[in-house]
């Protein structure tokens, strides 16, 4: 699949051969929902363990008299009612996160590439270079490129100037190609590719 390269000016610098194989596979739903899922609840953190009474490490000896004493016939200091005792009904320690197969993760990306490209919403850029890193200049540019909510994935590191620019412009994210995701894919409204990130992205599928 041939593409259209442009500049940030919207100015053509050639073009570039994509892989098929990359980013000319069929999608899938039930693969992106899956590798989606599977991202989303790698997320959440594990639920932090309260100590219940079985936990604390206090007397279980009777302290008092059966009868006589004036107060609750309590016969364990680590019950809930004291000072220092189990929490009743505490929250336990749990993940939530599964596993997934790396083939069907690997498959996911390429589907939501090929998601963008299928869609006509997948750009590719030169490079990301703006001039003095200023926010104004690159709004100007994205406003030529037709761009309002993007992402951009760059090669190995994020372009310095581009991340200073973009940061406060709502919308435009940014990822090196070591970063590129279904969940983050899918969400935007447009997808820019650097050429240096597509060859990291189909090398990424190759090695």
């Amino acid at each position: 699949m041939k593409v259209d390269v442009k500049t940030l000016d919207a100015a053509k610098a050639g073009d570039v051969e994509l892989n098929d194989a990359v980013f000319g596979v069929e999608p899938r739903a039930d693969i992106l929902h899956r590798v989606v899922t599977w991202q989303l609840e790698k997320r959440r953190a594990p639920a932090r363990a309260t100590r219940e009474r079985s936990d604390v490490a206090r007397t279980g000896k009777k302290f008092g008299r059966q009868k006589g004493g004036g107060v609750a016939r309590h016969g364990d200091r680590r019950a809930p009612v004291f000072i220092g005792g189990g929490k009743a009904h505490g929250a336990r320690a749990r993940t939530f996160g599964h596993d997934l197969n790396k083939k069907v993760r690997a498959l996911g990306l390429k589907m939501a590439l090929s998601a963008k490209a299928k869609g006509g919403t997948l750009t590719v850029l030169d490079n990301l270079d703006v001039k003095d890193g200023k926010t104004k200049v690159l709004a100007g540019q994205l406003e030529k490129l037709g761009l309002k909510k993007a992402l951009f994935i760059d090669g190995d590191a994020i372009n310095v100037s581009f991340a200073k620019a973009s940061s406060n412009l709502i919308g435009i994210d940014v990822l090196p190609a070591v970063g590129a995701n279904v969940y983050d894919i899918l969400r935007a409204d447009a997808l820019v590719l650097t050429r240096a990130a597509v060859e990291k992205l189909e090398a990424r599928f190759n090695g």
